[in-house]
């Protein structure tokens, strides 16, 4: 399965370059915290997670791509009784075409700048002792482009959700099943803090009830924000501005995977974090 998250992240990539790049800004990152929390696992977890990121904007849009190899200590064992932890690769892609680009007619009105359709996957793999996802998902929906001083992306995505997990008590591999279709509300930002060097960044998803899962359990609503405050310290390091960048982020994910917290411990989690990237 690690197998194909690097495959489709190999043709993500590709198709990037595809499109000839107008601009484009590509990091790897390093974020640490032990406040994690999964579903059905009320202890916190620490976790190490490298990133790979990019974001190109070409002729007629934007291109965005993401990462996550998600390294859990023993708290979050990789099999039933074991010493290790579990390790998680979670790829995210997302192409929006620009509505005022591939017509050539502005798409703009009062504060929204731009309109755009915006297409995209989601796809991870998880070894541990419990759940293993193995999670694929398209994501189709509008994206509106405010006025701000930087970036302010809101959209309404429509979301189409399947697993097929295996259980490492039983051994036994759940069919792939699909989720009811189901709406997310997201939002993206980036906005510099004056001239100080600082930059909060970060997004925030709502996204509706899904149906029941496969045990026939009706889920909730999931809530996840995640943000960040980074200062700019290429220049103390005598590197050119944006080139690295470190600070704090923190993340707020409830209801995680659709799973009621009233019910389920370790279904919501409130996650301090220290954060470190460098840009090509």
């Amino acid at each position: 399965m690690k197998k194909t998250v690097l495959t489709m992240a190999l043709c993500a990539c590709a198709a990037t370059s595809v499109q000839a790049a107008e601009w484009s800004d590509t990091s790897i990152g390093y974020r640490t915290g032990g406040r994690f929390r999964e579903p059905f696992n009320g202890a916190d977890i620490h976790k190490d997670i490298l990133d790979i990121n990019h974001v190109s904007g070409y002729a007629y849009g934007t291109n965005f791509f993401n990462l996550d190899v998600l390294l859990s200590n023993k708290t979050d064992p990789s099999a039933p009784g074991a010493s290790s932890g579990a390790q998680e690769f979670y790829l995210l892609y997302r192409n929006t075409v620009s509505l005022t680009k591939a017509t050539g007619n502005p798409f703009a009105y009062g504060p929204v700048t731009d309109v755009g359709m915006t297409f995209g996957f989601d796809v991870n793999t998880k070894d541990d002792a419990g759940y293993n996802s193995k999670k694929r998902m398209l994501v189709v929906g509008p994206t509106f482009s405010f006025k701000a001083p930087g970036l302010l992306n809101v959209g309404i995505y429509g979301l189409w959700e399947s697993n097929a997990p295996t259980n490492e008590f039983s051994g036994v591999s759940t069919p792939r099943y699909r989720y009811d279709t189901h709406p997310m509300l997201g939002a993206v930002w980036a906005f510099p803090v004056g001239a100080t060097g600082w930059s909060w960044e970060g997004f925030a998803n709502w996204i509706a009830s899904k149906g029941k899962d496969e045990f026939g359990n009706q889920t909730a609503p999931e809530t996840n924000i995640d943000m960040q405050l980074l200062y700019d310290v290429g220049p103390l390091l005598g590197a050119k501005p944006k080139t690295f960048r470190a600070g704090f982020e923190y993340q707020y994910w409830h209801n995680k995977f659709g799973n009621d917290s009233k019910h389920v411990p370790g279904a919501s989690a409130s996650t301090p974090m220290v954060k470190a990237e460098y840009h090509f």
